[in-house]
Parts: structure tokens; C-alpha cells; sequence
């Protein structure tokens, strides 16, 4: 904001007035359009005026500017080609093309060149003004709507926190949580945004006691209809319908991915790909990729996997990898389900697996089923808790997106999936759990076998304080291993985390605010089934 003070030939000083933004218009015939200008700093615009693309330039060189009004046809140089070099001078400042030509190709050169809008001549005051209000106040436009737009479903959220009882209405409610949280990045007012993160919280502990009332009861009853698609049933519900296509089928499963993270992605691939049904099932306990992710592929619960594949199957106490035998575990689900369907299993936990996983894809097409296991959300979830450079670009959940976004732009992964649309595959992407920002410690004693997760504890002579806990007693009821006679679980419960008193007050700063997995919230539990199909 600039302040500009003027006086007239008698030395009198005249009122000033503070412009809200400055504008450089370049057009040949700039006499022509005095009215405008004048329009333009009655409301509060300073408007500087030159006649040619070289002016314009120059202005640029040494001055700054808010916004630039381009006329296509001038003398000398022509509009599009000063477009280009104000672009390479200050990329990101908006430019306004205006034309008296309606040549398409005219628009599609100067869209190509990034213009922020595209009048035609002759413009007449409002449309100016409609313009400079669209892209310099836009960003306070969306701010007012999505605040607006939140104060009118406040009291609704409010009553659903209040009311919500079956696992379908909590899905429901989810959903529209993540919607108002994507929309409050638009923002930039945070009074607004610090009710919604209050209800979030609310929802969080309503979700987490939900989960504490009917979880063992779902695990225990296997012929009840009203009980939500739990880890082990994905397959049956989502994957098995599709065999009957002709189509391959290729399922990417992105280790520890959130809704919200996958709705960015999901934005990022939907120039190809037509979602054709955005579900939400429930992961089992422990939300960790051991449990998960193995009762994924199996189709089976922790306890069943580990009675039918001794061999195979890591408890926590049990050194050696715990996700090694996904493959195995498919194919035995296959085999059960008489399905006799050719498939094919792949890992990608490095740049150059993903890159060589490209090169072979067309290895691929035999396949009924292409299975494409993805780590590095799960990555970039560890990592943040070990490195202090990733905390501070992943602060809170909008940065946490931020980074899963420009790494799936970067990443072989969109390429695959590209190559998958050129195919006109069939495309369905899910994950094994989802991850939440933890912030209430809570203290735990326990024996030297105890689990190290801080979200879930498994072993014997579990001591805590009750509150944010979710405690099984009895682990054969909730489909869970029992490694000792007297073994107990343990969840901590929406923004908890555990912490063993030694060196407590160490590890509960260097934990707080970090990402985790394995207990009871909304992120962990409720995550994404994407059905997609290429437009």
C-alpha cells in the first residue's frame, strides 16, 4: 500500500489518498481510455500509463507493480511478446490481457503465457474493476466465503458431533470435516479456523469413544450386516466385484495415508481420472502397517494369520521384518476364495524401485490383478519425527499435505499412474491406515517386552491413566495375537500418545506435535477406497 500525496500549482496540499493497489496499463491508444483511468483512482487505484511494450518493460525494470493491463495490438513490440518478458522479469506478477480480436489462438497464446485474465475491447469500467477485484482480492473473497459458509454449518456440525451413533454417519461426518479442512487453507483469517480445529477436537473424542463402545462387539459378531468394511473385508467388498471385468486390475495401496491426503491427490490425477466411488472403511486395531496392512491382504484378522501362517506371521515381540509376506497372503486369499486370477506383487520403497517399476510396467498387462505397494508417506511420516528440518516444513496438517502433494507431482508414482490411464486399466488406490498429529501425553508403566509404538502398547502389567485409553483385555476377542496369558492392548485415543517415565519430560517434547499411527482417531481409522476410471 502506497501513500501518495499531491499538491497544486499554489503549493496547496490536497486531501491523499491510500491506493489499495498500483497498476501499469500499457496501450497505444492509453488517451483513449482517460475515463477508466480516472475510474480507477476514484476508487482508490494509482494508475501509471505508458504507450508501448518497451515502456511498459522499462516501468517493470524499476518499479513495482500490483497488477499489469496489456493491450495485445501496440506498435513496436506486441503485447504477447512483452507478456513473455514481464513474465521472465517478475513471474508472478498478474497480468490482464486485453484485445480487440477474438482469434482463439490469440487466447490460447497468451493462457499458455499464464495471463491471470482475457478482456476484449471495447472494456468498459465495471468490467476493469471486476477483474482487479477477482485476482487481488481473491484470496479475501474466498476467505469471506469459506468463513461465511462455515458459520452457516457451524450449529449443523455441532449437533452431528453431538448425535453421530452408526459407523455410516461417522464416515458422513468425516468427510465433511475434511472438506472445511482443505477449504479453511483458502483462508486467511484464524478466528474462524480455531472454532473448526475445537470441533474437530470434539469429534475426535466422540469418534474415539464410538470406537471404544462398538469395536470388539464388530470383531466378535461376524454375521452382523450393520457392521462397517473393516481392514480384512476390503477385498471382498471393493475388489472383488471388478474381477468379472475384462479390464486388469491395478491396486495401489500408499502406506499411511490420510482422506485429506488422499483428496489432494486425488485433485492432482482428476484431468484423467473420473472417481467412481469415493469410499471409507474402517482399519483395524492396532492402526500400524503390521496389523493392517497383513489383515489387508489376507483377509483375515491378526489372530487368524497368525494360527494359519506360524511360520510367517511377527508379533511385536518378534525380531525380523513384519511386512515381508503380503504376497503370500494374497495369494492364499485367493485360494480360498477359488479365485483362479494371475497376479502380480510389488513394493516400491525407493526412488530407483519406482523408476525401474515404469520401465517394467508393460511386464504387467498379463496380469488380472497388479498389486503396487507404495512406503513413502509412511516414510515421510517417520522421518518427520527424527528430523528437525522436517518438522519445521511439516508444522501442522496444511504443510503435511503441502509436502505430500509436491512429492507426488515429483514422484515415479504419477507417472505410473499415468501410464495405468494410458492403458485404460482399471485403477483403484486405498491405504492400510491413516496418522494423526499427537499432543497429550500420557504416562504408561509397563514390563522391558512392552511394544515401542507410542500410540498403541501390547504386554503384561499395562499401568496408565484411564482417560484417553481404549483398553482389551481379552486380545482373542478383538481378532488380536495374545503372546503371554495375561497380555493386554492398549490404544491411546484421539491426540494421545504414551510415554514411560523415564526421561519423561525428554520424550514428551521430542514426541509432541509428530505425526503417529496405531491408536484411536479419526485420521487412523477412517481412510480411503478411490475407484477410479480413466475419462
Amino acid at each position: 500500500m502506497q501513500l501518495i500525496v499531491n499538491t497544486n500549482y499554489n503549493n496547496t496540499i490536497l486531501p491523499f489518498m491510500s491506493f489499495t493497489a498500483r497498476i501499469l496499463w500499457a496501450d497505444d491508444e492509453i488517451d483513449l481510455l482517460k475515463p477508466h483511468l480516472l475510474f480507477l483512482e476514484q476508487k482508490g487505484y494509482e494508475v501509471i500509463p505508458v504507450l508501448s511494450g518497451k515502456d511498459a518493460i522499462d516501468e517493470i525494470e524499476n518499479g513495482e507493480f500490483d497488477i499489469v493491463f496489456l493491450d495485445e495490438n501496440m506498435p513496436g513490440i506486441s503485447g504477447l511478446e512483452t507478456l513473455e518478458i514481464i513474465k521472465r522479469l517478475k513471474p508472478t506478477i498478474p497480468i490482464v490481457m486485453i484485445t480487440k480480436s477474438e482469434e482463439e489462438f490469440l487466447m490460447e497464446d497468451a493462457i499458455g503465457s499464464q495471463i491471470s485474465d482475457y478482456l476484449i475491447k471495447p472494456v468498459n469500467p465495471k468490467q476493469i474493476l471486476s477483474s482487479l477485484k477477482k485476482i487481488l482480492d481473491n484470496r479475501k473473497l474466498i476467505s469471506d466465503k469459506v468463513n461465511t459458509g462455515f458459520q452457516r454449518d457451524f450449529s449443523k456440525l455441532s449437533i452431528s458431533i453431538m448425535e453421530t451413533s452408526t459407523h455410516q454417519e461417522w464416515v458422513s461426518l468425516y468427510k465433511n470435516l475434511v472438506h472445511w479442512d482443505l477449504e479453511f487453507e483458502k483462508t486467511e483469517q484464524s478466528g474462524m479456523r480455531e472454532v473448526f480445529d475445537s470441533q474437530f477436537d470434539d469429534a475426535n473424542r466422540g469418534f474415539s469413544k464410538f470406537i471404544e463402545k462398538n469395536y470388539v462387539d464388530w470383531i466378535k459378531d461376524t454375521k452382523n450386516n450393520d457392521r462397517p468394511t473393516l481392514s480384512h473385508n476390503v477385498l471382498d467388498t471393493y475388489l472383488l466385484p471388478y474381477l468379472d471385468n475384462d479390464k486388469p486390475i491395478f491396486l495401489l495401496v500408499i502406506d499411511n495415508l490420510r482422506y485429506d491426503q488422499w483428496r489432494i491427490i486425488q485433485k492432482e490425477i482428476s484431468d484423467i481420472y473420473r472417481l467412481v466411488s469415493d469410499n471409507i472403511y474402517y482399519s483395524i486395531l492396532p492402526t500400524a502397517t503390521q496389523y493392517a496392512r497383513n489383515a489387508l491382504f489376507a483377509g483375515l484378522l491378526p489372530n487368524e494369520m497368525e494360527k494359519r501362517f506360524p511360520k510367517f506371521w511377527k508379533n511385536d515381540e518378534d525380531e525380523g521384518g513384519k511386512n515381508q509376506y503380503e504376497d503370500i497372503f494374497f495369494a492364499d486369499y485367493l485360494n480360498r476364495n477359488k479365485i483362479n486370477a494371475k497376479f502380480s506383487y510389488n513394493k516400491i520403497t525407493s526412488l530407483s524401485l519406482g523408476k525401474t517399476l515404469i520401465d517394467n510396467l508393460h511386464t504387467l498387462e498379463a496380469n488380472k490383478i497388479n498389486i503396487l505397494v507404495y512406503n513413502f508417506v509412511d516414510f515421510l511420516s517417520h522421518a518427520r519425527t527424527e528430523m528437525e528440518v522436517l518438522k519445521e516444513l511439516a508444522e501442522d496438517e496444511a504443510a503435511y499435505r503441502s509436502i505430500t502433494k509436491s512429492w507426488f507431482n515429483h514422484s515415479p508414482l504419477k507417472d505410473i499412474i499415468y501410464r495405468i490411464a494410458d492403458k485404460n486399466y482399471q485403477l483403484m488406490i486405498t491405504t492400510d491406515h491413516g496418522t494423526i498429529k499427537v499432543k497429550k501425553p500420557v504416562k504408561i508403566l509397563a514390563d522391558k517386552n512392552t511394544t515401542t509404538n507410542i500410540r498403541y502398547k501390547t504386554g503384561k502389567n499395562l499401568n496408565y491413566d484411564g482417560r484417553d485409553v481404549f483398553k482389551i483385555s481379552k486380545p482373542e476377542e478383538a481378532g488380536l495375537p495374545k503372546q503371554h496369558l495375561s497380555s493386554t492392548y492398549a490404544f491411546s485415543m484421539h491426540d494421545a500418545y504414551f510415554v514411560y517415565p523415564n526421561n519423561y519430560n525428554y520424550f514428551v517434547n521430542f514426541y509432541k506435535n509428530t505425526f503417529q499411527h496405531g491408536g484411536v482417531s479419526l485420521e487412523e481409522v477412517l481412510i480411503p477406497f478411490g475407484i477410479l476410471e480413466t475419462k
